[in-house]
């Protein structure tokens, strides 16, 4: 394997109903990715596209070849990648592995979807595709009964409330609030959460990510071609790891219901490939759908004990100057959640953390960070490490 780098990132703002279709969303986000990295699109030679609905919301697939030639890169490879709420990351493992074999130079990863254009009742159900069809999704489940399952299985093993699980939201908010790109830009505090509407008890409005439209792109290639764009004064980012781990889809199938055993897997893999520790870990951008996964991911990835990540935090610690900053931009519940396009834009957000071009979201002198992102209720789980090189 070859080193792969991180060169350029773009981004939309988070939208709700704003009228633009997905493909010129994308194109936006890819337009000033490769601005950024300062390469001609002659040098990329791979689209990796992510995405989940499309083809169900916007009556559109082949997204690969369909924003290739929106962006004037007809012809080149391309393709699109699905992971539900994980495709982001998947793509990116794609590109990851072809540049680190050696197949192309640069490589251009778009995530990107389109939501709120659709009756919310179509959304909710293409979302729940990424569920168990036979044993969870024809029995009339949905991401948010699912994640009530998992958050009153939580409750009633550890003995917790509700209460317990207010200041990953909290947190959330707080760091969002100073995110341009973000959706919601709005503080809240122990009262308004607990306060807020109940979806599904005991998941209520504030515990869930809003739905949301947007698109993110990122450049990864080899040494030779980011040492070659390097910008003076930025340090250069390395994807020093990336690894997927994978469990069941359905709940009631898994091993034991409270440990999410694809993050498991994919965190011990991408940390022995990156050869870090925990305790090397300045950024965990973890995938917080739900408090209850911001609660499973910590004991998972093995930053909290099982039966204690609801807790972690609670002293500060999840803070950007805290011993493990989360959601650095406002992750998933702040942000917004456009699934296919999450995990690149946790990577976009991350990029800018190592840099130091974070602005007010800035983590102090950040060297490694780990960047989960999952699909489903944690079948597929997909972790890099970025390193701040010299």
């Amino acid at each position: 394997m070859r080193n792969v780098y991180l060169i350029g990132i773009g981004q939309t703002k988070m939208s709700k109903n704003a009228g633009i279709r997905g493909r010129y969303m994308a194109a936006e986000a890819m337009e000033k990715a490769v601005a950024h990295a300062g390469i001609d699109w002659k040098q990329i030679g791979m689209l990796v596209t992510a995405n989940m609905t499309a083809g169900r919301l916007t009556h559109q697939q082949q997204l690969g070849a369909l924003h290739a030639d929106v962006v004037g890169m007809r012809g080149v490879e391309a393709a699109t990648v699905e992971a539900a709420c994980g495709s982001g990351a998947a793509a990116t493992r794609w590109g990851v592995m072809a540049v680190g074999g050696g197949f192309h130079d640069a490589v251009m990863v778009c995530g990107s979807e389109r939501m709120t254009q659709a009756p919310l009742d179509d959304t909710t159900a293409a979302l729940a595709t990424a569920a168990d069809w036979e044993l969870e999704g024809i029995n009339g489940e949905s991401f948010i009964s699912l994640n009530a399952r998992l958050m009153k299985r939580y409750m009633h093993t550890y003995g917790v409330t509700s209460q317990d699980f207010g200041h990953f939201a909290i947190t959330a908010h707080d760091n969002g609030f100073t995110n341009p790109n973000g959706f919601l830009h709005k503080k809240i505090d122990m009262e308004m959460y607990l306060s807020s509407r109940m979806l599904v008890d005991p998941v209520k409005l504030l515990d869930a990510p809003p739905v949301c439209d947007g698109a993110a792109a990122i450049i990864l290639a080899s040494e030779e071609v980011a040492r070659a764009a390097y910008r003076q004064g930025l340090p250069l980012v390395k994807v020093a790891g990336s690894a997927i781990g994978t469990d069941s889809l359905a709940l009631d199938s898994r091993r034991d219901m409270m440990v999410l055993d694809g993050a498991v897997l994919s965190t011990r893999r991408v940390m022995e490939q990156a050869g870090v520790k925990h305790e090397d870990i300045d950024i965990f951008e973890l995938h917080d759908a739900y408090t209850i996964i911001t609660t499973l991911s910590l004991e998972a990835a093995g930053f909290a004990e099982k039966g204690k990540g609801v807790h972690f935090g609670k002293d500060g610690e999840i803070s950007r100057t805290g011993k493990l900053p989360i959601a650095t931009f406002g992750g998933l519940k702040s942000r917004g959640h456009p699934v296919g396009a999450t995990g690149v834009y946790q990577l976009v957000e991350t990029y800018l953390q190592m840099t130091g071009s974070a602005g007010e979201n800035q983590v102090p002198d950040p060297e490694f960070a780990l960047v989960q992102n999952i699909g489903g209720t944690g079948a597929t789980v997909v972790s890099h490490i970025l390193q701040r090189c010299s």
